[in-house]
């Protein structure tokens, strides 16, 4: 049984039952309309001419002619604007005939001629009020036609907006069912998924009784019939079935079985069940979208958590043998060993370095595990950042000199919101990468400023710089090779860090064939 669901009633459309389950064949003598005004039309023809017969053939006093108004005005109420014309103008001319024909032969009194005047003035006035008698009915048959089509927008736009949203499968069924209980004036609706000849769920059933979920269906409820239900349009989606005391429709699914939908005693004819069942069609489709993107956006959730705790496992473990190894070596560099070769000692340096390499990995890795994911593992304090960059400037100086390169500073002071270990890793990014392309012999300018409320650190270098093609995707992740290469993590940090605390970090090539980094970050509100 479905669960209950509240919905606004729609109108009802009740336009007469259809209820028989194959079509009548036409009839040739069932009159038409066109047929029927024919006969109309002549039948007022013969009556017309006889009284116009019977006028001429009695005294002029007895006025004979005014009674061809009689049939005059019976064919104007059935007959088309042209044929009401062409009979007023039929009865006009049988009166002036009339006259003409009594004048000739009794002679003309005065009375006589205004008996006879009174009679074209009675046509002509009959023949008017027929026409607007007949425009009348016109229009208030378009005014009655136009409130039906409203009354019939109006329960679809209500049948629209019952199952509009963003819902499940389930939840469309439910809806469905109440609306379209409200919109055919159904005794019972039920929708359910159907799967070897069983209703299964999503399922929804309204009004008395269990419904039907679960049980095997009838064979007349699951084939489509060959004839056409009748008053039903051709590509009607509604047959009856039963005796014509139950309607099926079908809603289809892209990778689901249909949806199949049963209604009892419909009061609405079958043309507008199917332009029901055709309305609901579009909805179930987005539905299942939704539903597929759901379910897609939760296999995306699964595996990127998958894969930030692989990175934070990974990077966890690798750092606790890299530290230990790293104690190892320099314990052997310093003598703990015993007195080592000079070949020995080189190698130990080297796989210090490489050591080194490895644990800066394994901290990129967890910082991007980190901004991936959104975690905010403190609140922003205030960064004092000529400290900031002075302390990573001093920390490089010595694998600066190691290259023959040196740091120049020109530092105003400057203090920004933010996390102070992340915006060191940003500006140690930028002097490193500037100092491991730096050539020999040459300076790395960093030069911090304030304008316009921002701090702007610039970081100066005369390396080779980055390559035209390249540089669309300098800042993203793991892009190596040239100025801003290594592991391909560092700069795309750095840019995460900036975006983080609200900044940006631009790169460009100046007129002297020099490459220049440049983090902007808001200052501190004074």
């Amino acid at each position: 049984m479905a669960s209950p669901h509240t919905t606004h009633r729609a109108p009802t459309l009740n336009a007469g039952r259809h209820m028989t389950t194959t079509p009548s064949a036409p009839d040739p003598a069932a009159p038409t309309p066109e047929r029927s005004e024919r006969r109309l039309l002549g039948a007022s023809v013969a009556l017309i001419a006889a009284t116009t017969l019977t006028d001429v053939l009695t005294p002029a006093s007895l006025v004979i002619g005014t009674l061809v108004s009689a049939p005059l005005a019976l064919a104007a109420l059935g007959a088309s604007r042209r044929a009401t014309l062409n009979l007023t103008a039929l009865a006009i001319a049988g009166n002036v005939l009339a006259g003409v024909v009594n004048a000739a032969r009794d002679g003309a009194t005065p009375t006589d001629l205004g008996n006879r005047a009174v009679s074209i003035l009675a046509a002509i006035l009959v023949g008017f009020l027929s026409l607007r008698a007949r425009e009348a009915a016109t229009r208030a048959a378009r005014l009655h036609e136009e409130e039906r089509r409203l009354q019939r927008e109006r329960a679809l736009r209500t049948l629209i907006e019952a199952v509009s949203g963003p819902l499940t499968q389930a939840q469309f069924v439910t809806r469905a069912a109440h609306a379209l209980q409200d919109f055919t004036g159904a005794a019972t609706v039920e929708i359910g998924s159907v799967d070897r000849a069983v209703l299964r769920e999503p399922h929804a059933h309204t009004g008395p009784g269990e419904g039907s979920l679960g049980r095997r269906l009838p064979l007349d409820l699951l084939a489509r019939p060959a004839t056409r239900e009748a008053g039903a349009p051709r590509d009607s989606q509604v047959w009856a079935v039963g005796g014509g005391d139950t309607f099926v429709a079908r809603l289809t699914r892209p990778s689901d079985p249909e949806l199949l939908i049963l209604l009892t005693r419909p009061a609405a004819p079958p043309d507008q069940l199917s332009e029901a069942v055709q309305t609901l069609q579009p909805l179930l489709d987005r539905t299942a979208l939704l539903d597929d993107l759901h379910a897609r956006q939760a296999q995306l959730q699964e595996r990127g958590e998958l894969l930030q705790d692989l990175i934070y496992s990974f990077s966890h473990d690798l750092r606790t043998p890299l530290m230990a190894n790293a104690v190892n070596m320099r314990s052997a560099l310093k003598g703990a060993y015993g007195p080592l070769p000079d070949d020995y000692a080189a190698t130990l340096r080297n796989g210090l370095d490489a050591n080194a390499a490895l644990l800066t990995l394994a901290d990129q890795l967890l910082l991007v595990a980190k901004y991936e994911s959104g975690e905010e593992d403190s609140e922003f304090q205030s960064v004092p950042l000529r400290d900031l960059v002075l302390n990573v400037t001093e920390q490089l100086r010595p694998a600066a000199a190691a290259r023959g390169v040196t740091i120049e500073p020109t530092l105003d002071g400057a203090r920004v919101p933010g996390r102070k270990h992340d915006l060191r890793r940003a500006v140690q990014n930028l002097l490193d990468n500037a100092v491991r392309y730096a050539p020999s012999g040459s300076a790395v300018h960093v030069t911090l400023a304030r304008a316009d409320g921002e701090a702007i650190l610039s970081v100066l270098d005369s390396g080779p710089g980055v390559s035209a093609p390249r540089v669309p995707t300098l800042f993203q992740r793991f892009r190596s090779g040239g100025a801003g290469g290594g592991t391909g993590l560092g700069l795309y940090l750095t840019r995460r860090i900036a975006e983080r605390h609200g900044g940006t970090v631009t790169y460009a090539r100046t007129a002297r064939a020099q490459s220049v980094f440049t983090l902007t970050l808001p200052l501190e509100d004074a």
